[in-house]
Parts: C-alpha cells; structure tokens; sequence
C-alpha cells in the first residue's frame, strides 16, 4: 500500500433521455475505467471509486469488447478480472461519505467516460464540491470521453444548467455558469461529430445536447483531434482531459506524470 490515493468518480446511471421521448441504455465504459485504474496502481497508486449512491457503476454493454483493448484479447479478459474482482473496483463508497471523511488525502481525482456521467454526474452538487476542493488545491483532475462534462457539476445549481441544456436555452446556460471555476481553461471531450456516429450505432436516437456544447457554453475552451476516435488529451494547469475511449492509456499516462511519477510502494 501507498499513502498517495486517487478518486475515482463513477455513475450510477443507466439511461439517458433522447429527444422525442424515450430513453438509451447506457453506462460507464469497462476501457475507461479499468485502463486508468490498472495504470495507477500499477504506478503505486491507491485507487478509491465513490459514486452518488455507493453501488458499483454499471458498465456500457458496447464498451465490454476486446475492440476496446487494441483487440488483445488478454488485455481483455485482464480487465474484465480486474473490474470483476480487485477490491478496488467493489469496495465502493458515496460521494457523500468520501466528503464527510475527508478529501486531503486525495493526491487526485479521475472520471470514468461512457454516457452516464452525462446523467448523474455532470448535475451533482456533491460531485461539484470534490470538484471544487481538487480545484482550489490544485491536485490533478483527470477526465476522459464524456467523463469531462462532468466538471459543470461545479456550477452553483448544475441541475439547472442541465435541465437548460435539455430545454435548448442558451442564454439561460451561459447565465448559470457565471464564474465558472473552470471558465478559460482548455479542455477536450467527446466531440460532437463523433457523438453522431454513436446515437446511430448505439443509442439509436438524438442526444438534447453535444457534450461539447455543454462544456462551451459554460466557459471552456474546447476542442477536438481532426480525426474522429483518433486519441487525444489536453492539459492545461490541474485539468487533464481525453476525447474519446482511444485516449485511455494516453490519460493514464499525462494523470501519473501530474501527480508526480510512479511511487515506491511502503
């Protein structure tokens, strides 16, 4: 064991609102979760997953696929296990419970991606306040793929500002993201022409907003790869996002390298 901890934020939701009524099923991608997660420990890391109600995140069916892991089918199955079967993944606490108990002793914080932080997540007011705290401290704030849109939940009312973002009023977003503590930094997320192809082929159906879009109107400054999928992560001071499930070891890398290397196990 180490004294260096990383949170891990994780979902609870399971689906996501599409327009003209109806719903996707959804969840937090296996890649997203287990990559990072595997990558800290294997660096000497702690890894602590909390989400809002304490149970462990569902996994999305389309990321449980070898696809997902450079098509290595042991890499595959590896997390799977790990997922399955390390204490780190089932040993989940709430978000409350991590607040209440302190977050100090936290040297990071990291978000998973698939949709679901979309839902749960990017409107919590406990997800904000831990936000907030690695915010002011300065400590490494890790997100990938849509995982970033969840850094709105540091609004002072994201319910509002969501729930603003399904209703299509702009004006009234950008008016509840008055100082923003993330307003001017760059970031990257799910791009929104790659978001096209996934409410084809996966949610077959239209989201009520972009994840960019959500991020923009808020204050970030975003952008994307010039290729669709292609792996992508931009760190600008605490901040350290990744586009898409490619960009899994790519922000596993740039996370360890902010909380300052591999560590000596004790």
């Amino acid at each position: 064991m180490t004294n260096m901890q990383v949170l891990f934020l994780g979902s609870n939701a399971t689906q996501i609102e599409l327009r003209g009524g109806g719903t996707a099923t959804i969840g937090q991608y296996l890649n997203e979760t287990v990559v990072p997660a595997m990558a800290l420990i294997q660096a000497g890391y702690d890894v602590v997953l909390a989400t809002p109600d304490g149970t462990k995140p569902h996994i999305d069916e389309a990321s449980d696929t070898v696809q997902h892991f450079g098509s290595d089918q042991a890499a595959y199955e590896r997390a799977r296990h790990f997922f399955a079967e390390h204490p780190a993944m089932n040993e989940v606490r709430t978000l409350a419970s991590v607040i209440e108990q302190g977050l100090d002793k936290f040297a990071g914080v990291f978000v998973p991606g698939g949709h679901a932080p979309a839902v749960d997540l990017m409107q919590s007011g406990e997800a904000g306040a831990i936000l907030r705290h690695f915010h002011a401290a300065a400590k490494a704030t890790g997100l990938l793929c849509h995982g970033p849109v969840a850094v709105v939940a540091a609004l002072a009312d994201p319910a509002a500002y969501r729930a603003a973002l399904i209703e299509g009023d702009d004006a009234k977003a950008a008016g509840l993201a008055k100082d923003w503590i993330y307003a001017g930094y760059r970031m990257t997320v799910f791009s929104a022409s790659e978001e096209k192809i996934a409410e084809e082929h996966l949610l077959k159906g239209e989201l009520y907003f972009d994840m960019p879009k959500a991020l923009r109107l808020a204050g970030g400054e975003v952008s994307a790869a010039s290729e669709d999928f292609a792996a992508n992560v931009v760190v600008d001071r605490e901040l350290i996002t990744g586009q898409n499930p490619a960009s899994d070891h790519a922000v596993a890398k740039a996370m360890i390298a902010a909380l300052g290397g591999p560590q000596t196990a004790a």
